[in-house]
């Protein structure tokens, strides 16, 4: 720092500064500097307008003396005392803790056992900023939520905003706190030695109350059961792997929509445990689940009568006697977890068992009636044919519920590859303009169907052309069941073929018709063959020339 002012003799106060009129620069020199893009401070070594600092004028031994020298005038007293340093609160008191242990009275509603219980709990009181923590020391398995009851916060005193000091804090006092009565019973050494420092007399320390039902529950009365002279290592070492089979009924009938069901009852001996299985049987309509009930001890007598109905489990203890081989009887009914089952028949190992151990016990095996299969036994009605598709196609959709394609007969379509009969035939109607119409029908051996072909007419005013695509013709009068279609036995000259409710007559055939109906002879019927040697025998006699120029030949439709 720069001064502006001469040393004539003035001292420096208020009014004995002159300014120097000849300074015109009143600048100050940086204190800031950079370097390589750092911001660095530095010291000014010039005041204001160039002046020089007053540090750089004096020396140093008027440094020394200035940081030496003692006032000449003091007001009031001085005292050389030295002052003791100051410490905040935070600071004297932090970590230190109050600790004082208590207990709180719960209520109980709705148990005939208890009314109340104590619950103990730890009251932290931190003295750096007055503020307190209630914990509950938690217990084992006590079912009871426990730990932090109320994080560290200032607990309020009254409605007024007054907060809890630790003055108000002593041993047999009751804090109330969020509507909850914590009784305070004693406290640490620490807490003990600071209440006394501070002037506060302590009451005297209060026994914490024994809780009445863990009280309870600690004073079991004793029960005295005797040692049974059953050897369970004997039962396992003879009776291992040996299960007594029976088949009985259950009868489920009481039930909505009930039934008897057949089940398999199994008792194994090296424990003496039950279990029942359902037999399965195909397309029931119901879930492949086979246990019944799980292999279990099955309790026959409960020792008291009051014993609830409805319980999860049944101990050991609760049962006075367990079913046992002797109450399996075959021929009886046997009432298990509720249910009735009636014992029709058991296997050979069961009643070998059973005239080696219990002889007294009678084995009378019942007749179980046969289920009729109702399915098996109805006949399956197919409806009608309803014209739509093949018969074999509609028939498919009657025998699944994804209808399968017909199977085919391979090597007969092998064999009778590119084999067809052509016959040629007119239509048997009332109409007179059908009179004129003329059509081939084509049989292909290869699968047993048959197409038929109209011959265009001049100035008919009727289309020719395809009649009818590949199908296969079933006979008039036929069933859905048993159907009988159209082989080449049936086309004889002469012969009507009902197609679809439209009749035609055969009036003529390809000579390779008679040719392979000759060399399969033996599955022909002679009327058939007769009527072709007939139709070509005469033909070939009387018009020989009309064989030569070809009139009597079909002609082949274009398939």
């Amino acid at each position: 720092m720069s001064w502006n002012w001469n040393s004539h003799g003035l001292p420096f106060l208020p009014g004995y500064t002159f300014r120097d009129v000849t300074k015109s620069a009143f600048h100050r020199s940086q204190t800031l500097d950079y370097r390589n893009g750092y911001s660095l401070p530095r010291r000014p070594s010039v005041g204001i307008g160039q002046d020089p600092l007053l540090s750089d004028e004096l020396i140093q031994q008027e440094i020394s003396e200035l940081s030496f020298e003692t006032p000449d005038i003091t007001y009031g007293s001085f005292d050389h005392s030295q002052y003791e340093n100051f410490i905040p609160a935070h600071v004297a008191l932090n970590k230190k803790v109050l600790r004082f242990y208590a207990y709180f009275e719960e209520d109980i509603q709705f148990s005939p056992e208890e009314e109340y219980r104590v619950r103990p709990v730890v009251i932290y009181y931190y003295l750096e900023d007055d503020s307190m923590c209630i914990i509950e020391p938690t217990v084992e398995n006590s079912g009871i939520p426990q730990g932090k009851r109320l994080k560290r916060q200032r607990l309020p005193k009254n409605e007024h905003g007054v907060h809890y000091q630790w003055k108000d804090l002593n041993l047999g006092m009751d804090l109330r706190v969020y509507g909850v009565k914590y009784h305070i019973t004693q406290c640490d050494a620490f807490t003990k030695e600071f209440m006394e420092s501070e002037g506060i007399v302590l009451n005297d320390p209060e026994k914490m109350p024994v809780d009445p039902y863990s009280k309870h529950r600690k004073n079991l009365q004793p029960s005295f059961t005797t040692p049974s002279e059953f050897d369970s290592m004997q039962q396992f070492l003879t009776m291992d792997r040996k299960v007594l089979r029976f088949f009985a009924l259950w009868d489920d009938v009481d039930s909505l929509y009930g039934e008897t069901r057949p089940v398999t009852i199994q008792y194994y001996l090296v424990d003496d445990t039950v279990e029942i299985r359902e037999v399965h049987e195909s397309n029931s309509g119901r879930d492949p689940f086979p246990v019944l009930m799980r292999r279990q001890r099955l309790p026959k007598k409960i020792k008291s009568e009051t014993f609830p109905t409805c319980v999860l489990e049944v101990s050991k203890e609760e049962v006075d006697e367990f079913y046992s081989p002797k109450d399996f009887q075959v021929g009886e009914t046997i009432k298990l977890l509720g249910r009735r089952f009636l014992l029709c028949d058991c296997d050979g190992f069961t009643k070998d068992y059973y005239q080696k151990n219990h002889p007294d016990v009678t084995m009378k095996p019942i007749e179980t009636p046969k289920k009729v299969d109702m399915l098996q036994e109805r006949k399956k009605v197919v409806p009608p044919y309803n014209g739509f598709g093949s018969l074999e196609d509609s028939l498919q959709n009657c025998l699944s519920l994804i209808p399968e394609p017909p199977k085919k007969n391979v090597q007969k379509m092998l064999e009778n590859d590119h084999k067809v009969l052509r016959y040629s035939a007119k239509l048997d109607s009332q109409i007179p303009a059908d009179e004129s119409r003329r059509f081939i029908l084509s049989y292909f051996l290869s699968n047993d169907m048959i197409s038929i072909f109209e011959k265009p007419t001049r100035n008919s005013g009727i289309i020719g052309g395809k009649f009818l695509e590949k199908t296969r013709i079933h006979k008039p009068g036929s069933t859905v069941e048993h159907p009988e279609f159209y082989a080449p036995a049936d086309f004889a000259i002469g012969a009507t073929v009902e197609v679809f409710s439209h009749r035609f007559v055969l009036t003529d055939a390809d000579h390779y018709v008679l040719t392979y109906l000759e060399s399969n002879s033996s599955q022909i019927p002679s009327q058939t063959l007769d009527s072709l040697r007939q139709k070509f025998g005469v033909e070939t006699a009387n018009n020989q020339p009309a064989d030569q120029n070809g009139e009597n030949n079909i002609a082949e439709p274009s398939s």
